[in-house]
């Protein structure tokens, strides 16, 4: 039985209340329900069945029905029971209709609840197996009739979806076939680093008497038909730099120190970035080496010894969320992976959702995205073994005293974050600093909170509850709580609530500024040292209300970005937009080195007016004779945009036949490219 059918009716009304609807908890009330003729028409309620039967790893949903929302705004609750007047005709009808507006008949859990003498019901939703995936309406069809669930709406389906739907599950993304990637161009040093590696864990392992090429092979690197061409995992794991730079180049990591808390917070301030590309197996260490050479380093006395005792972030902790960022990220997005260094916390912006359950991040186990790369992060024990290792980097951080890392997976967005604060948890100075809130009897866990939002200026619900590992009713009533004391100000509405300093926080702080507080506040010895960081959130109380206001409220996530970014995603997912410039003469040079003198100056000799479209489109022809050539790498080598590339001489040449799809079972694959009728053959 799941967590989420242990809830009371009453516990999910509090939910609701508390948090809004969310990915798995959904209300409807009487004019969700459409009525022709005298007959029921639970349409946007069988959406819902539709969306948590559909998405993959969510484990289903629970619906109330005959629970409506106060948009009058009037009572205390936002949420109530509006009560069903035929609640054994509403089951029927609810029954009936799942069974016969489907693909296939779908059986929902249903029971009848009761509160305050109004009827509604609880309907849990399964998850399909992924074999009978997608549910849709009947005659709706494909993909208009099927739904999936993101955040707390219901959204009809899109060609990528039944993407997602139809692959085969034995099979994965990094299986991909990448033509023209030889098993000649693999790094050496990242073959020997795995061999070395997997040594340490198992000197008897039988790959390590492997030659190259069966070691390739062992580790399913290469492609089972064409043993000496690589596949995505290949180039990913130990293609050269040059290789990668030719076929992945989007596929890097940047890491950007930025400084300051905020990202970008003045235009005026740059950040610094440096972007790494090559094979997995040694990039690894190359961004441990470059994020840990940035940490700061503390060290502690132990008592009664001379040795000093090191403080800081565990190095285990950031290994863990490194290759967790290279392991489990959707190479179908090209987008790089960022890690984002703030003066007090780290940040690992991934693209890929998470295939495991939040509620389920705690606990063993794990869904396999890259069903090839991540065996061999696990073979070489870079990784924690079966889906522990966020658990693991919650015990490390539990035992350096630091606050619990923060995780926000996000559907819409398809992204994974991973926060560090790199604060430790309620050390000395903070203890006294807490002092001055003793009067609000504040436990551990709320204590916490303020600390937290005293780094970085807000916290939410999710952010909460990860930080005191609690569940998400207790969460929600001790931050209500907080709110009520004055501690917290809310802003956002439902799922989308964050908190942010209130009047009793600002006016206890405010004390500590005066000389005749500090006495009272039990600081007397350390009042000179907060009194200017008291006087910088007295002053900039206003600057931060307004800067809050700007947050992206994610529905399960915390963003404290500036007013001026659109969204958190938006601001991360790319650099400036001149950095877009450099990588394309980057990747123009990259590009060139594998091309004959001919061809080069034949691109020499077209300039960007020359519009002789025959010229162009012959040395279309001739460059993907050479290798698979996407639009944005004829684009850039012809200097033309994307859109008149694809319209002037793509389209016409894919219908003519003299240009053919590299994937031509999925024409919006996100590595199409394009080859000759000539190379087909």
């Amino acid at each position: 039985m799941t967590s989420r059918r242990k809830y009371t009716f009453s516990e999910l009304l509090e939910l609701l209340n508390s948090t809004d609807e969310c990915n798995w908890l959904e209300a409807k009330g009487r004019e969700d329900v459409q009525w022709h003729s005298g007959k029921a028409n639970f349409r946007t309620l069988l959406e819902s069945v539709c969306s948590f039967s559909n998405e993959p790893g969510l484990g289903g949903g629970v619906i109330l029905y005959g629970v409506g929302e106060n948009r009058a705004g009037n009572g205390e609750n936002r949420y109530a029971v509006e009560g069903i007047d035929d609640i054994d005709k509403a089951q029927l009808d609810i029954a009936t209709q799942c069974k016969e507006c489907f693909n296939i008949p779908v059986q929902p859990e249903i029971t009848v609840e009761s509160m305050e003498g109004r009827h509604a019901l609880r309907i849990y939703v399964r998850e399909l197996p992924d074999t009978r995936k997608p549910l849709y309406f009947k005659k709706n069809g494909l993909p208009d009739g099927a739904y999936r669930r993101i955040g707390s709406a219901d959204l009809k389906c899109t060609d990528d979806d039944l993407y997602v739907f139809y692959q085969n599950p034995s099979e994965s993304y990094d299986q991909t076939p990448v033509v023209g990637a030889s098993v000649n161009e693999v790094d050496a040093q990242a073959l020997e680093r795995y061999r070395v590696l997997r040594g340490k864990v198992n000197p008897n392992a039988e790959e390590l008497n492997y030659n190259d090429q069966e070691l390739l092979e062992a580790l399913g690197c290469v492609v089972q038909e064409h043993p000496h061409q690589l596949n995505l995992a290949g180039v990913l794991l130990f293609g050269s730099y040059r290789l990668q730079r030719r076929f992945i180049p989007t596929m890097r990591v940047d890491y950007i120190r930025v400084p300051g808390n905020e990202w970008v917070a003045s235009p005026d301030e740059s950040f610094q970035s440096i972007d790494m590309l090559g094979p997995l197996m040694l990039l690894v260490f190359r961004l441990m080496e470059a994020v840990n050479a940035d940490l700061p380093k503390g060290f502690a006395l132990k008592e009664g010894e001379l040795q000093a005792e090191s403080k800081g972030l565990p190095p285990r902790v950031l290994r863990e969320a490194i290759v967790n960022a290279l392991m489990h990220r959707s190479y179908r997005v090209d987008r790089p992976t960022q890690i984002i260094r703030y003066d007090n916390r780290i940040e690992i912006i991934n693209a890929g959702y998470s295939l495991k359950d939040e509620g389920m991040f705690n606990h063993p186990g794990s869904t396999l995205r890259n069903k090839i790369i991540a065996p061999v992060f696990h073979d070489t024990n870079l990784a924690e073994m079966k889906g522990s290792g966020i658990k693991r980097m919650r015990e490390l951080m539990q035992e350096a005293q630091m606050v619990l890392p923060t995780m926000e997976s996000n559907r819409a967005d398809n992204s994974f974050t991973i926060r560090l604060l790199l604060h430790h948890l309620l050390d000395a100075a903070d203890v006294e600093w807490l002092a001055s809130f003793a009067a609000f009897d504040l436990n551990t866990r709320q204590k916490n909170a303020l600390v937290f939002m005293r780094e970085v200026g807000a916290i939410d619900n999710l952010t909460y509850r990860q930080t005191n590992n609690c569940d998400i009713l207790r969460s929600s009533r001790e931050l209500i709580a907080m709110r009520d004391m004055g501690l917290l100000s809310d802003k956002g509405r439902g799922s989308a609530t964050y908190y942010i300093p209130g009047p009793a926080y600002m006016d206890t702080i405010g004390k500590l500024t005066s000389p005749l507080g500090t006495a009272t506040d039990g600081l007397n010895t350390h009042a000179e040292g907060l009194n200017t960081h008291a006087e910088g959130l007295n002053t900039h109380a206003e600057e931060l209300n307004t800067h809050a206001e700007g947050l992206n409220t994610h529905a399960e996530g915390l963003n404290t970005h500036a007013e001026g970014l659109n969204t958190h995603a938006e601001g991360l997912n790319t650099h400036a937009e001149e950095t877009a410039d450099k990588d394309n003469v980057e990747l123009r040079q990259s590009l060139l080195l594998d091309l004959p003198p001919e061809i080069k100056e034949r691109l020499d000799g077209i300039g960007r007016r020359n519009g002789n479209s025959l010229l162009i489109q012959s040395l279309i022809l001739d460059l993907c004779r050479i290798h698979p050539m996407t639009k944005r790498m004829l684009a850039i080598l012809l200097n033309r945009r994307e859109d008149y590339i694809k319209q002037k001489f793509l389209s016409p040449m894919l219908a003519s036949k003299s240009l053919l799809y590299l994937y031509p079972e999925m024409r919006k694959h996100p590595s199409q490219a394009y080859i000759t009728n000539e190379r087909q053959e």
